[in-house]
């Protein structure tokens, strides 16, 4: 699952990962940019630059390509939820990309509000005993990680028009299943971003499917994060476990190098990095994901 996140992207850098040239990232157009904090620790219910090509996104024009940088609220509000309503973001702050199309919150989205989002990177815990231990997970280089996303729109009682996302998430890449059994959906090439992007009907199995290449790399860092209010660079700094810890996690690995021995040969810098996806972000507040997009959202 995907619960927390870094991003501390520009308008246009968010639309240069999602495809766009130089020059047209630089003159991309933007939407409320003003409401989005940056941040080494961003929860659901906060807000967040989303690229979406889409006409119906303000800034966007019929037949334009380039769309629009978004900023909208981390958290899926359907647009038929009753607008006395409170808005709930931790109940669709991800959705199951295998049952998209059976939810009624999420598929009449995937023909027209597909969209991408784009983080330096996100968080997982790791649970031992009664503990947590959170792992950063990023790409080898540097470069953004560009999520698939559904966006939805809804109007309060006052009135005002609220944007809302949720990024679709997949079953865990061979490397990590052993860490957690689900991951979001990382596009890894312009084509398969082009392919979500536009309006032409496709095979979500063939598009929704796990980042498995070896550059996506882990590291441990503070249990201090769990907390949002904890959210500068400090998120972000690799910290030393404690050798039975590590160990585990080593042998863990190991096993699963062993299994897939035949696929890729592991090599020491890998294993290194190897982080540990874990059931939830923050245990306080955050369901795991099943209970929160399979249980409530067939209540709809």
């Amino acid at each position: 699952m995907c619960g927390r996140a870094r991003c501390t992207l520009n308008a246009a850098q968010v639309a240069r990962a999602c495809g766009l040239q130089d020059d047209d990232a630089d003159s991309v157009r933007t939407v409320e940019m003003d409401r989005f904090h940056p941040s080494y620790n961003v929860s659901p219910g906060s807000y967040l630059p989303v690229f979406a090509a889409r006409r119906d996104v303000e800034g966007s024009q019929v037949g334009d390509l380039c769309g629009a940088v978004h900023c909208m609220k981390w958290g899926l509000i359907p647009s038929f939820t009753k607008k006395t309503e409170k808005p709930d973001h931790y109940r669709m702050f991800n959705a199951r990309s295998e049952s998209v199309k059976e939810k009624a919150s999420f598929r009449r989205l995937i023909p027209q509000n597909r969209c991408l989002v784009a983080v330096e990177g996100y968080y997982e815990w790791k649970k031992d005993g009664s503990k947590k231990q959170p792992y950063y997970i990023h790409f080898k280089d540097g470069r953004p990680l560009v999520l698939a996303a559904l966006y939805d729109l809804w109007k309060e009682s006052e009135g005002e028009i609220l944007y809302t996302f949720t990024i679709l998430t997949t079953r865990s890449s061979t490397s990590l299943e052993w860490l957690h059994d689900r991951m979001p959906v990382i596009f890894g090439s312009k084509d398969t971003i082009d392919t979500w992007l536009s309006n032409s009907p496709l095979k979500l199995e063939a598009v929704l499917t796990p980042y498995a290449d070896f550059d996506l790399v882990w590291y441990p860092v503070t249990p201090a994060m769990g907390k949002p209010s904890f959210e500068g660079p400090e998120c972000i700094k690799e910290i030393q476990l404690k050798p039975s810890v590590q160990n585990q996690i080593s042998m863990l690995f190991s096993k699963t190098s062993d299994n897939n021995i035949n696929k890729c040969k592991a090599e020491p810098e890998f294993m290194k990095s190897s982080d540990v996806f874990s059931e939830n972000e923050n245990p306080k507040s955050l369901k795991e994901e099943p209970a929160m997009v399979d249980t409530k959202e067939t209540q709809v």
